[in-house]
């Protein structure tokens, strides 16, 4: 029996560099799993469009697909515009077998990604007790995505950093440029950004923005395609296909 499709579903954007790095996500992924098709699709501004992907899919024979939301947290996107699409195209496309994965925070391999840019952008261990951590999401009016963000910065904090500020690029307070200033008012001597965040676009540029208008010491680059993001997706897709209580063949 061959495996299910994954589908990687990514919002869009029209800024070129967000699609270039869904797409090179997607390649680490195959490379990580080689044999596995993967395949991707945008919900807005970019294509193939998710409806054109599945359709293809079936017309190609395809029995089952695996749709992966590439979402940080459980808000809008996740809990309505996917599950819409998906729904509409089981209706018209009866004999394609589609299951929706969980979104990718939080996770470890989350945290782990965050940390390879970190020190990919000068932070050493030795740092972190001087160190002050903004950790910027792009935001929502999702109480419960917001509530993640917050309970992810108190984990870190718990990591070594002498501080650790959650801020946002839209919707809720604070900015990052508040977070760096407010960490810098409590005597904090250095601080980074992280940007929480998976593609460069425009919320990405405003975190990156605010970083630089606060004085931040540190601005991370977004999570983009690291290994630990490609393993994360894997996972994902591993525990969708897998009924609960069963386990993958050895």
């Amino acid at each position: 029996m061959s495996h299910p499709v994954l589908l990687v579903i990514a919002h869009g954007s029209r800024d070129p560099r967000h699609a270039a790095t869904v797409h090179a996500l997607t390649e680490r992924v195959r490379a990580q799993r080689p044999g596995l098709r993967v395949e991707t699709g945008f919900l807005e501004f970019n294509a193939p469009s998710v409806p054109r992907v599945l359709e293809r899919l079936a017309a190609e024979g395809a029995d089952e697909v695996i749709a992966l939301p590439l979402l940080l947290t459980r808000a809008f996107h996740a809990k309505t515009d996917i599950p819409s699409v998906l729904r509409e195209a089981r209706a018209r496309l009866p004999r394609l077998h589609i299951r929706q994965t969980d979104v990718l925070g939080p996770s470890p391999l989350l945290n782990a990604t965050l940390g390879r840019r970190l020190r990919e952008a000068g932070v050493r261990p030795g740092d972190l007790p001087r160190t002050g951590l903004v950790l910027a999401s792009a935001g929502s009016t999702d109480p419960e995505a917001i509530a993640v963000i917050a309970e992810i910065a108190r984990e870190l904090r718990h990591t070594g950093w002498c501080a650790v500020r959650p801020a946002f690029a839209s919707a809720p307070l604070p900015r990052t440029e508040d977070a760096v200033r407010a960490l810098r008012a409590e005597g904090v001597a250095r601080v980074a950004v992280a940007p929480y965040v998976i593609a460069p676009g425009r919320l990405p540029d405003r975190i990156a923005a605010g970083a630089e208008a606060a004085g931040a010491d540190v601005l991370a680059d977004v999570l983009g395609p690291a290994p630990e993001l490609a393993r994360l997706l894997l996972d994902r897709y591993d525990e969708a296909r897998v009924p609960v209580g069963a386990s993958l063949p050895a």
